[in-house]
């Protein structure tokens, strides 16, 4: 499976906009997700930032010219409402993966989709840091409860994606709280929150991330 991925700012005032338009080409450009071939597919929003994940069975930048032709159509239905923070055919930089088990089921799932801001410059380090994790971990295989965790940067921006599994979720213990503390206090010097995934111990206010839409 091939995780993909691609990051918008929208324009001021535009988000009630692209809501509308998508409404307006849901039936199409989901009929066309099927055709391709293309599943798990979901857009996230925080601020004036959208985030889309997708999966699919094959390299997403080799798909057939004529099937690229309805999503470059469908764009052009959107000029106006958004600029690109990603490139549109090519792979997000990774940062950061740590599949584990994955969920072929979503019945239970809870999504964990986050954004940051980078220091200009800190990519590199951001990179390091988080490939210091995988280096930790080993071969030992994540069971749970996250999964499909991937997290990507373009633009100065870094777009985390994660499933839970609600059934293995637990309450954290105070050696936990403890460790998320020293690890994203260090993770401050290099980026700055978008959304409210660590409020609790920074005491900033973020803005929740909202599914716009999704279609297994």
């Amino acid at each position: 499976m091939v995780r993909n991925s691609f990051a918008l700012k929208l324009r001021p005032g535009k988000l009630s906009d692209f809501g509308r338009l998508l409404g307006e080409n849901w039936q199409a450009l989901t009929a066309h997700l099927d055709a391709c071939d293309i599943h798990n597919f979901s857009i996230w929003n925080a601020e004036d930032l959208l985030f889309g994940y997708f999966e699919t069975d094959y390299i997403f930048t080799d798909l057939e010219e004529e099937k690229k032709d309805f999503f470059r159509r469908l764009n052009q239905t959107f000029e106006g409402i958004y600029d690109w923070i990603s490139e549109p055919w090519k792979p997000m930089s990774l940062m950061y993966q740590d599949f584990g088990i994955v969920r072929q089921s979503k019945e239970l799932i809870r999504h964990r989709v986050f954004m940051t801001k980078l220091v200009p410059g800190s990519e590199a380090e951001y990179k390091r840091r988080h490939d210091a994790l995988v280096t930790a971990r080993g071969k030992e295989v994540t069971k749970g409860p996250d999964s499909n965790f991937s997290i990507w940067s373009a633009g100065g921006y870094i777009f985390g994606y994660d499933e839970i599994d609600t059934t293995m979720e637990h309450d954290r213990t105070e050696e936990d709280r403890q460790a998320d503390i020293a690890w994203e206090t260090k993770m401050f010097e290099i980026m700055s929150w978008i959304t409210n995934d660590v409020d609790w111990i920074s005491g900033e206010h973020h803005v929740q991330v909202k599914r716009i839409c999704s279609h297994l």
